[in-house]
């Protein structure tokens, strides 16, 4: 019988033999070294450093001089890479200054499924370094044709680069799972016009911590959920398809002009809140995918399967990542447990976990739907009543930590200075975990760190 699944390799000969090319083991040696001389702009900044410096970039340079005819899609952009390398030697080795070189990188033009880029900026790693420091990273277009098909009739999404590891230095040893443009070098700011993620970092995260998670859980899950957990190319997939509505539905529908209030601070849970509505309207999109009997079973089985990630990524893996130091994925996992438990399709009985599948969609589009009414009233709103207003909704389901300002109302807060002095009031962990998260951390956590540096090839090499 068929699975609907369409194999697909995404670990080829010619990324096993790019990985082994000697220019690129060059390239990743030497701007490791580079790394160790860097300040955290990204400069050079020991004058008795520059002659090893120099050597160094002499390397990478000739280096990406030696990839580049294996890689005539990025001709442009390497020799501009070369370009700007050679300038900043010129410059003394001040803060980097990769804007132009940047400017020719541009991935969303050549969405091929398994084409393959090499990257090398200085820049940032988000969930990573927050040092400007010289990365190089090999990765290869994550871009099946039912996908291609989706963001070009209903999903359109210009900007969405899915990748998959090849090789990288140490800046992505990390959990970082995403390149964007914004982290890089620059003299100014240009109008963006890609951003990019590793879908199989994502994929074979989700599936070391679902596994882990249901075994302590003794949750059992559907045979098609259980499969999403077996196959790396199938959760690569249904990753790339969450993403791409995901990243598409911010800015987009009824919302105030500035949900991020980018320009000036503010709470960490009216971030939560804009990631999990994104999510959720993936999760709402996908249930109407999987229902649309005119779309391909291929098609529909990842829109099923991708709301069981949306779910079990958000309330394991989110809920229990990182510090609890404003961690708003965390807090938008905790609140999609609360309610889907507080809502009746979610049980912990007998120190198990179970779900009544069937009333799932509803209950998760109805938060959708009280997330999407906070965002139609905030239009008429001003800030600070938005914020209350958001604060009422999460306390509503989850408990605030018995401490807190915010919890005991716009009386207690200070609502007549500038709206930082309220962002101040609010605690490092202002919705602290609950007691199952207490209990599941001491069991989760050690496996959710495991997955540090995590890619889709080395999953596979861990399954075998």
């Amino acid at each position: 019988m068929s699975t609907g699944i369409v194999e697909r390799n995404y670990t080829g000969a010619d990324h096993e033999s790019l990985a082994a090319h000697p220019a690129w083991i060059s390239l990743k040696s030497a701007t490791e070294k580079l790394q160790t001389l860097q300040d955290r702009s990204g400069a050079v900044p020991n004058a008795d450093d520059h002659a090893e410096a120099k050597e160094l970039v002499a390397v990478m340079a000739s280096s990406v001089e030696a990839l580049a005819p294996s890689l005539p899609h990025d001709a442009a952009y390497l020799e501009a890479v070369v370009v700007d390398l050679n300038k900043w030697v010129a410059s003394g080795f001040v803060v980097p200054d990769f804007l132009d070189s940047l400017n020719q990188f541009q991935p969303q033009q050549q969405r091929v499924n398994g084409l393959v880029h090499l990257v090398l900026f200085p820049m940032y790693t988000q969930n990573g370094s927050t040092n400007r420091h010289f990365e190089a990273v090999l990765a290869s277009v994550i871009w099946p044709e039912f996908i291609a098909d989706l963001e070009a009739k209903t999903y359109t999404n210009g900007l969405f680069v899915p990748l998959q590891f090849i090789d990288f230095t140490s800046g992505y040893d990390t959990n970082s799972a995403v390149l964007f443009p914004e982290s890089v070098a620059m003299r100014e700011i240009p109008t963006f016009t890609w951003g990019a993620i590793f879908q199989d970092r994502e994929a074979a995260r989700y599936r070391k911590v679902v596994k882990a998670a249901s075994a302590i859980t003794r949750l059992e899950l559907p045979a098609e959920a259980q499969e999403l957990l077996e196959n790396q190319d199938l959760a690569t997939e249904t990753f790339v398809l969450w993403d791409l509505i995901h990243d598409r539905s911010h800015m987009r529908g009824d919302l105030p002009f500035d949900p991020f209030m980018i320009k000036q601070r503010m709470p960490y849970f009216l971030y939560s809140l804009e990631e999990l509505r994104c999510d959720l309207t993936a999760f709402r999109e996908c249930t109407i995918i999987a229902a649309d009997e005119t779309a391909t079973e291929e098609v529909r089985k990842r829109a099923r399967l991708a709301q069981y990630a949306i779910i079990f990524d958000r309330i394991f893996r989110f809920a229990l990542t990182g510090k609890r130091v404003r961690n708003y994925d965390a807090l938008g996992g905790q609140l999609l447990f609360a309610w889907m438990h507080q809502h009746g399709v979610l049980h912990w009985t007998d120190t198990t976990l179970d779900f009544e599948w069937a009333r799932v969609p509803e209950v998760i589009n109805a938060l959708g739907e009280r997330i999407h009414d906070l965002y139609w009233r905030s239009i008429d709103r001003p800030k600070i009543v938005h914020w209350l207003a958001a604060y009422e909704l999460i306390s509503a389901t989850l408990a605030p930590h018995p401490a807190s300002v915010w919890a005991k109302g716009a009386d207690a807060l200070e609502t007549t200075g500038a709206p930082g002095l309220m962002t101040d009031q609010v605690l490092d962990d202002e919705f602290p975990l609950s007691m199952f998260y207490e209990a599941l951390s001491k069991k989760l956590v050690d496996v959710i760190e495991s997955t540090e540096g995590m890619t889709g090839a080395s999953s596979v090499e861990h399954a075998l």
